[in-house]
């Protein structure tokens, strides 16, 4: 499922500077047009090929294909076998057609996987079907977002749903895929399910947590397909795999498709990092969960946070759970909160393949900056996150890190530059977060941080 880990920081009486003097601060209501900017979208994706060595890119993949994210072993291999189809059905929102076009495009060039999209009224080989978000979760609690095997809509998976003909392990191959999404939600959170459903009715079913470069990990820092993740679906499709290998048979056949595919792959030494222990992954899970008591979940993060510790882990695993414990801690204890950030922050910078996830902190200590009259300082954070952001096409962080520079500029004494990033602060924001009323109240949120916002209102 998609977990959104976007948490703005809100007010928080930090040690702080003296604030640049200023000789006029507005309104709020001055800075947010009553009319919004049109939505921004991305229209060029950037993937990069992964930097790892084939050898653990093999271990990933069997590991991906042949265990389902509740831990049951799948027998076989499966995947399509032939052309692909796609239809949409429901009441899809406007932006869907235009992020499906790209991704099936995506597939075709960088996956090589045929696949094309046709009318509503045909039979597919994989079926989007748009639901509310309130169906969707009354079935399956929780999930934002699931794609189901052997059904075609909706209404059969509701009849089959406990039944063998929706369990994965006793598939063989597939022929025919219902991908569920809610219709009621942000631009992105529909393309997000998109790439992250479409990839698992094509190809893996598992999410692994210490993958730093793909979809296929609940931390959901990625939320569109990468360079790994198209690898992973290419050699998914290539000729020497088929429907029905055992994981002993793709095992033995995998290192020649990789060298084949990724002979870049065969010069990179690898890197061993210790299989994930499930005391770890229940405690993220609850840390997570928001059907536990905040006093609960900040339990679980702690837990989480000594796990990785005692597993000798100092890897994205234990920044993730400093990530986790310093959310959670934002309203209790700022000051746990900031520290859990920097210690996650630091670890993250040490990995090349993690600058998305240090963007998600440089969210956070640019909220810190900011509150605290650190304009400056929450300025160069959010310059340094920028490429990566763009990069990564997460409109949503974008448009909240560009909030913060905006309300930043602001703060110096610098209005116009303010007003200019913040208008293109919200375009993004539109796609990001959704309905006006959602991006209004985010960048609210985010001018609240403002010291001369506060003084504002005193």
């Amino acid at each position: 499922m998609i977990v959104r880990l976007l948490l703005l920081a809100g007010s928080l009486a930090l040690a702080s500077c003296a604030p640049v003097p200023r000789q006029h601060v507005a309104e709020r209501g001055e800075y947010i047009p009553s009319r919004l900017p049109p939505m921004k979208t991305f229209t060029r994706s950037g993937a990069q090929a992964p930097e790892r060595s084939n050898s653990s890119i093999a271990n990933d993949f069997l590991d991906l294909s042949f265990q389902l994210e509740s831990g049951r072993t799948l027998p076989v291999f499966t995947r399509f076998e032939g052309p692909v189809t796609v239809r949409v059905t429901g009441n899809a929102p406007a932006s869907l057609d235009a992020d499906l076009t790209r991704l099936l495009a995506r597939l075709r060039t960088e996956a090589g996987i045929d696949i094309t999209r046709i009318a509503p009224g045909r039979p597919a080989g994989i079926n989007i079907e748009l639901v509310t978000r309130t169906q969707l979760q009354r079935a399956v609690p929780q999930a934002a977002c699931f794609v189901v095997p052997r059904v075609a809509s909706w209404a059969e998976f509701r009849r089959n749903r406990r039944g063998a003909m929706t369990d994965w392990t006793t598939l063989r191959s597939r022929e025919r895929m219902s991908v569920f999404i809610p219709r009621d939600v942000s631009p992105q959170e529909v393309r997000d399910c998109l790439h992250e459903e479409m990839a698992q009715a094509l190809g893996p079913l598992n999410d692994l947590y210490h993958l730093t470069d793909s979809v296929f990990n609940d931390d959901n820092f990625h939320t569109v397909l990468t360079g790994f993740d198209m690898l992973i679906l290419r050699a998914t499709y290539a000729p020497e795999l088929r429907s029905g290998m055992t994981r002993a048979d793709v095992a033995a056949t995998l290192p020649g498709v990789l060298a084949r595919l990724n002979p870049k792959g065969a010069q990179i030494q690898e890197r061993p990092r210790g299989r994930t222990s499930r005391a770890w992954i229940n405690a993220i899970e609850g840390a997570l969960g928001p059907q536990n008591t905040m006093e609960a979940r900040q339990g679980a993060a702690k837990r989480a946070v000594h796990i990785a510790g005692d597993e000798g882990w100092d890897d994205n695993r234990l920044a993730f759970s400093l990530f986790a414990l310093g959310r959670l801690s934002l309203g209790a204890d700022p000051e746990l909160a900031l520290n859990a950030f920097l210690k996650a922050s630091n670890i993250y910078a040490s990995d090349p393949s993690t600058v998305l996830h240090e963007a998600h902190i440089a969210m956070q200590l640019a909220a810190f900056a900011l509150s605290s009259d650190q304009a400056g300082t929450a300025i160069a954070i959010v310059d340094r996150s920028l490429p990566s952001v763009r990069q990564a096409e997460n409109a949503a962080l974008l448009g909240s890190l560009l909030l913060v520079k905006s309300e930043a500029l602001d703060a110096m004494g610098r209005p116009d530059e303010a007003a200019r990033l913040r208008r293109e602060s919200l375009g993004w924001a539109r796609y990001g977060f959704g309905t006006d009323a959602e991006v209004r109240k985010r960048a609210g949120e985010i001018a609240a941080l403002n010291p001369n916002s506060r003084q504002d209102r005193t």
